[in-house]
């Protein structure tokens, strides 16, 4: 089969065996997703080498249980061992000796077919096209923070950002009524955020280049004001960027994941009493659920589709500025 893998250079293989694994079911990759973290792996990011991608939608052809088999799926990319105690629990997204589809010791959905157990795949309803569908895997990771921290109407929130997840992330917390402020670069990706619904939703553009300048990007009127800000810049200066706007007592939700170490000065985090909140991936069914109602409208997000044959191509447009989510058209 074709697959894009990573070994330490970009390749498109064209002789790779299915990943067939024994008790799971093979899934034919209709579409999917570039996310910014198969960006980051080709830098070095988890040391992971194989197929890529974990953003997907596709079709069951074999499975253990046969009323599986032609069903359009999306599916959970950790993998537990279904024996340790947090598995046990239900968290295989914790388990210490997981794998991670196209992230860690699973090959990914940048391929004709990939494998996952049935435990894993989640049922697309008619009512999410291929193309939204590959957005339920991002859209659960931004679902994720509520399941985290309390977001209501009385809470003054900010989002470092405005690429692909803190777009879904802004959509998310819209909902909530809070009092919602997105900081981000590019003023084209501001204006899809100023596009969407929410009624208390602000865009504001940061100008102010460069790490020694930390004083000079936000005014008085936004420093230290933040109850909750959400780091999903992608960046290693976000952090501390984060930490210039979170109110004493307030928390940072940290998204982002990069290729690199991350600065911040820790004394600011003591002195104010300040919680970060590690954020990753989250429960598939609420993401399904808003795509399902048309709660989230994900279409103006899509930049561009490329077939799987040219990946490499898809991969080197991804990474350009202003591009938002591109999609690899593997098995239409």
């Amino acid at each position: 089969m074709k697959a894009l893998r990573f070994n330490g250079s970009l390749r498109l293989a064209t002789d790779v065996p299915p990943p067939r694994r024994e008790g799971e079911a093979l899934v034919e990759v209709i579409f999917a997703g570039i996310c910014n973290t198969d960006l980051e792996i080709v830098k070095g990011y988890s040391g992971f080498h194989g197929t890529l991608g974990h953003e997907f939608v596709g079709r069951v052809v074999e499975s253990p249980d046969p009323a599986l088999i032609g069903r359009r799926v999306a599916g959970e990319i950790n993998v537990g061992c279904n024996v340790c105690a947090l598995c046990r629990a239900g968290d295989q997204r914790h388990c210490p000796s997981r794998t991670v589809l196209g992230i860690k010791g699973r090959d990914g959905a940048f391929a004709q077919y990939l494998s996952l157990p049935e435990r894993n795949l989640f049922h697309v309803p008619d009512a999410i096209t291929d193309r939204m569908a590959v957005f339920i895997e991002p859209l659960a990771a931004a679902c994720h923070i509520l399941d985290q921290v309390r977001v209501d109407a009385e809470s003054k929130v900010a989002i470092l950002g405005d690429g692909k997840l803190a777009q879904m992330i802004a959509r998310v917390l819209a909902r909530t009524a809070c009092d919602l402020t997105v900081f981000g670069r590019h003023e084209e990706k501001l204006d899809l955020i100023r596009k969407a619904r929410g009624a208390r939703l602000k865009a504001e553009k940061i100008t102010t280049p460069g790490r020694s300048d930390y004083g000079d990007r936000f005014g008085p009127e936004v420093k230290g004001q933040f109850d909750i800000v959400v780091e999903a810049s992608g960046s290693a200066s976000g952090l501390e960027m984060a930490s210039e706007l979170v109110r004493p007592r307030g928390t940072i939700v940290l998204k982002s994941t990069h290729h690199g170490s991350t600065p911040l000065d820790m004394s600011r985090v003591v002195v104010n009493e300040v919680s970060i909140v590690g954020s990753r991936c989250g429960r598939f069914q609420p993401a399904i659920d808003l795509l399902s109602e048309g709660a989230v409208d994900v279409e103006p997000l899509i930049t561009s589709t490329f077939p799987l044959e040219e990946g490499l191509l898809a991969m080197h447009a991804a990474a350009e500025p202003g591009t938002m989510k591109v999609i690899l058209e593997v098995n239409p």
